[in-house]
Order: structure tokens, then sequence, then C-alpha cells
């Protein structure tokens, strides 16, 4: 998901009532997970995707990992 960062991707887990998406960074020591929920549509929303911003900057600064 390059809208997210680098080496962020979304992975999809269809259950019976919906579909979980997981949004992951691939980190050099790591694979952080940014966010999980559940998505009827083919868009991610927007607040996942800032969030999701958030979170990997925070990770990105505790761990002082380049981009």
């Amino acid at each position: 998901m390059p809208n997210i960062g680098r080496r962020c991707h979304e992975l999809r887990i269809p259950d019976e009532s919906a579909t979980w998406r997981i949004v992951y960074h691939i980190g050099v020591n790591a694979i952080v997970i940014l966010d999980v929920f559940s998505k009827k549509t083919r868009t991610t929303p927007n607040h996942v995707i800032q969030q999701s911003r958030r979170r990997l900057g925070l990770y990105r600064t505790a761990t002082e990992e380049d981009e």
C-alpha cells in the first residue's frame, strides 16, 4: 500500500459475515501490524490510511528505521 508507506501491504481474510483486512509493514527486524478492520467496499477508509501512517511514523521514530 504505497499510499501508506514503503513495504506496507494489506492482507485480506474472508469470513462468513465480512472481509477482514490487516494493514502491515515489513520492517528490518519486525512485521508491524498497523491496523485491522472489516471492509465491505473496494476503497480503504481515509481514517484507516491516516491512522496507519501515524502508527508507521511512531514505529520508525522508535526504531530509527529509515523509510
